[in-house]
């Protein structure tokens, strides 16, 4: 029976649905605290979007039991505030309407007021308001990433302050985040920002696998090192995914095709679907979201005549299933593949072309896979949540090799290619435990643990006129890394709007590297086995206070670490000064204001940051094109970061970002180079980005949605070699899109690169003729895309 009704469940949804059910009743437990405070318990708990929750001033009475929505918000604001049941998943929080309003709650008007929606994030791991956060945090939700098209990483950029990212090409780029840049390529170095696909971490030293931002939540990107809660690899922020977890209650599913095409290049297309089925009603939900992607190629190579060489294909998707325990208990299991396939680079040599010549095609793949299991429920301590995580990324790389066989000896050779990949397997575990209750003392305790096994065998092969490929250059690398950590944090509310917060994290990292090269010619064939244990104590403190207006300021100081390691490449072996490369730190000093003012339409933040970077690593290559990593010393950066947003009225909306920054060098170190010059690389001084939304009800229940993006990276070198170091940036990049939706479809056009502008975005491609010819990566051309949508 329960299997039958589950089947006419999925079937009757799929024909336009079922007759309206009643309303979701969840199980609370929520206790008497600020209201405020209530309200996020119950968005958790509920697992509902609540807006605005700042506007609810005074305690609330606490809820045990089963409620609606409706039941759980008049227990809980009792006439403090007013609210607007958007849908069934979002809520508007906003002040009183008047005295009527103490006493019944108001209705909803038919059109929403204009006020900029606050919104809840859990990358401080606990839920609180972007607001009311001692820190510097974006936030972009779902109906932003819908309306402006955003699909990867790259799209965040324009809406993210302090954010840039490289343009190598899919699945081979760096996030880098407050102009803190250790160079342009990725290497043995552990990232500089911490990407998490909800609760995992899922890079290590690896580009990022650029996961496609299909039924996605929200985005969140904290600016600043952030050691104290994430540990290594977050030394200048965390970029954060954070998926739609599956709803107990309501039959759902999308449909969503693209269709583009580009200037001078081939077509692309998109599909993706999304289906969320409650198995057992309140009890057992599945969620299954699936994609694929083909970007047409644009860049043409003469040599190999060969037209749009530089075509990606994406597909994947991930699988979550939400079980209820109790009341109190939640377990989660989830899964998400993707694989990632480019035929070829994209960058061209010449300013004004679209055209190189080589003698390879140099693809590039970068697969990722993750499982994971998670629990959460409350114990009498407080709140816990465990999470385990398996991950599986492996990702490789060729290069025309051609320009550097004069360094390996072999004068017959016309011909190199060389071949790198990688496999990493990564287990992580992750457990904290949060302070639940309305009291001034709030804290949380975490314990995390992690190991991660990589192996990055690269080869370089050539070939004589008339003869087969012969391997020149072996190295077959093992890393084993372990890493234990115990961290917390602890903030004390004094009254009169004061709090003081302290946190940090002791951590223990051990690493064992094994190599064995093999080199045929003019080098030294070596086997290489080190170990180490690096220590490390990175704390948090911060002070704010809030206004009774809701308005906040801050001031921070935050620490961030990497662990060292080891150099077994080249072809001959490494210095003793170049044998190791040391922990770097970062400790960063701020002070930020937030607020929200002419009746919550305008939203303001504010942060001004000074930066002091220790024993920056850097990856970088010898002549011969190899790879290797430095110290190459100490930096600083000062700058200010802005966001605003502002909603004047029902129709308009208006957002823009902007980074204004310095960073340098101030100590080289002398085993890396006699000078370097004075700007960190890769990272423009200036940068900016704004968004203009404009939407009205047309044709009775059909909506209109026009959006208009640009942006602005400023100029910036590539590499710390002034001698090899070109100039890049000083671009603009631009959207537009034009929607309607009609529930349940939705159509809409974009417009990439409106312009048709061919901006240097990144002035590199390939490290083995690096120098010797000019490097430039063109925006792609203007592109226009067609989408349709449908809900069920």
């Amino acid at each position: 029976m329960a299997a039958g009704a589950t089947a006419c469940a999925v079937a009757c949804g799929l024909l336009g649905g079922p007759a309206r059910a009643a309303p979701a009743r969840y199980p609370l437990a929520i206790p008497a605290q600020a209201t405020s405070d209530a309200l996020i318990d119950l968005a958790v708990q509920a697992d509902v979007s609540i807006g605005g929750v700042a506007a609810c001033a005074g305690r609330s009475p606490g809820l045990n039991g089963r409620y609606t929505l409706r039941e759980a918000l008049d227990r809980l604001t009792a006439g403090a505030c007013a609210y607007d049941i958007l849908d069934p998943r979002t809520v508007r929080i906003s002040p009183r309407r008047g005295e009527a309003a103490a006493r019944k709650p108001a209705p909803a008007p038919a059109v929403p007021p204009p006020t900029v929606s606050e919104l809840l994030v859990t990358a401080t791991k606990r839920v609180e308001p972007v607001n009311r956060l001692p820190a510097s945090i974006s936030a972009i939700n779902s109906d932003d990433l819908n309306a402006t098209g955003i699909t990867d990483a790259a799209g965040v950029v324009r809406l993210t302050a302090g954010m840039t990212i490289t343009n190598l090409g899919a699945g081979r780029d760096k996030i880098m985040l407050r102009g803190l840049s250790d160079g342009a390529f990725t290497g043995r170095t552990r990232s500089t920002v911490g990407t998490f696909l909800d609760d995992t971490p899922i890079t290590y030293n690896a580009p990022d696998p650029d996961l496609r931002l299909a039924d996605v939540a929200s985005i969140e990107v904290v600016r600043g090192p952030q050691g104290a809660l994430y540990g290594a690899g977050s030394i200048s922020g965390v970029y954060r995914i954070v998926t739609r977890k599956p709803d107990l209650e309501t039959f759902e599913a999308r449909v969503r095709g693209l269709v583009a095409s580009t200037e001078s290049g081939s077509p692309s297309r998109q599909v993706d679907a999304m289906v969320n089925l409650p198995i057992v009603q309140d009890k057992v939900a599945l969620r299954l979201v699936g994609y694929y992607d083909l970007d047409g190629g644009y860049l043409d190579d003469v040599n190999l005549r060969l037209s749009n060489v530089d075509q990606t294909t994406r597909k994947g998707g991930r699988a979550a299933l939400k079980v209820r325990v109790s009341d109190n208990w939640t377990l989660s299991l989830g899964a998400a593949v993707q694989q990632l396939d480019s035929n070829d680079t994209q960058y061209v040599t010449g300013t004004n072309s679209l055209r190189r010549a080589n003698r390879v095609r140099e693809n590039h793949n970068n697969d990722f896979a993750q499982a994971v299991i998670s629990l959460e429920g409350m114990t009498p301590l407080g709140r816990l949540q465990s999470s385990s995580a398996y991950v599986r990324h492996a990702f490789s790389s060729r290069y025309d090799a051609s320009a550097a066989l004069s360094l390996f000896d072999d004068p017959a050779a016309d011909l190199g290619i060389y071949q790198e990949r990688t496999k990493i397997d990564m287990l992580v575990q992750d457990t904290v435990l949060t302070s639940e209750g309305g009291g001034p003392l709030k804290w949380l305790v975490g314990l995390y643990g992690a190991a991660s096994d990589e192996d990055s065998p690269s080869q370089l092969q050539v070939n004589a006129p008339g003869g087969a490929l012969r391997a020149v250059y072996n190295d077959a690398r093992n890393d084993r890394l372990g890493e234990v950590a115990l961290y917390g944090e602890m903030s004390m509310d004094f009254g009169r709007g004061w709090t003081l917060a302290l946190g940090g994290r002791e951590s223990e990292t051990r690493l064992r590297t094994i190599s064995n090269v093999t080199v045929v010619g003019g080098g030294a064939s070596r086997r290489f086995t080190r170990k180490a244990v690096f220590d490390n104590w990175s704390p948090k403190v911060s002070l704010q206070y809030a206004f009774p207006n809701g308005a906040l300021i801050y001031g921070l100081m935050s620490q961030g670490y990497r662990a060292g390691g080891f150099n077994s490449g080249g072809l001959s072996a490494p210095s003793a000064a170049r044998r190791t490369f040391r922990p770097d730190h970062l400790r960063n000093f701020e002070i930020g204001a937030k607020a929200n003012v002419l009746d919550n339409r305008l939203d303001l933040k504010a942060t001004v940051f000074y930066d002091l970077w220790r024993d920056i690593q850097t990856d970088q290559f010898f002549g011969s094109g190899l790879p290797f990593t430095a110290n190459v010393g100490d930096g600083r950066n000062v700058g200010l970061e802005l966001e605003a947003a502002w909603r004047p009225d029902d129709h308009w909306s208006f957002q823009t970002n902007a980074l204004f920054d310095r960073p340098e060098i101030t100590k080289v170190d002398p085993a890396f180079a006699s000078r370097v010059q004075s700007h960190l690389p890769g990272v423009p001084d200036t940068s900016f980005g704004a968004l203009i939304a404009y939407q009205r009800p047309i044709f009775g229940d059909k909506t209109l949605i026009l959006t208009g993006q640009t942006a602005y990276v400023g100029r910036s070198r590539l590499t710390f070699d002034p001698a090899l170091s070109p100039v890049m940036g000083g671009y603009f990049t631009g959207r537009l899109s034009a929607q309607i939706k009609a529930d349940p479809w939705r159509v809409a056009v974009f417009v990439e690169n409106p312009g048709d502008t061919r901006g240097d975005t990144f002035a590199y491609g390939n490290p083995f003729s690096f120098g010797q010819v000019r490097q430039v990566t063109p925006q792609r051309p203007r592109t226009v895309s067609l989408v349709l949508a449908r809900n069920f």
